[in-house]
């Protein structure tokens, strides 16, 4: 399985589209791009292994595998990447500004219901970050 998120880059914040299979999933929203500093960064452009996992904080929440230079990075809710975001990604239903978005947790069971889906399958999950003003990937 393949999930393929398109980014837009501003200095307040990071927007996205996370698309399967061609088709709109959700919004994402994240820190702007600082250099992959560990913390106050979105993560590089590339191509990554997802898992679904379980904490006592996050609950039912996805890890991204091998981030160049960074460690659990998740996808998780969130409503607001500069308040609430420390490097990671935070599915929204729709996009209220730059790195803000609504209906967090309502995205994230939707992205949970379908990638547990395919861990049941034992299907890799590959999620595919790209921005949009380069297809071909690269910051």
């Amino acid at each position: 399985m393949e999930l393929v998120l398109h980014r837009a880059y501003f200095e307040e914040g990071t927007n996205g589209a996370l698309f399967y299979s061609g088709k709109l999933l959700c919004h994402t929203i994240e820190l702007p791009w600082n250099d992959n500093k560990r913390n106050i960064s979105c993560i590089p452009e590339g191509v990554y292994e997802i898992e679904p996992r379980f904490s006592k904080r996050f609950k039912h929440h996805l890890i991204l595998k091998d981030a160049k230079d960074r460690s659990f990075i998740l996808f998780h809710p969130a409503n607001d990447a500069l308040k609430e975001l420390q490097g990671c990604i935070a599915p929204v239903t729709y996009l209220s500004g730059i790195g803000k978005g609504v209906y967090s947790k309502n995205a994230m069971q939707k992205l949970l219901a379908l990638l547990y889906q395919a861990k049941d399958r034992k299907e890799i999950i590959l999620l595919t970050i790209k921005s949009p003003l380069t297809p071909e990937g690269g910051i």
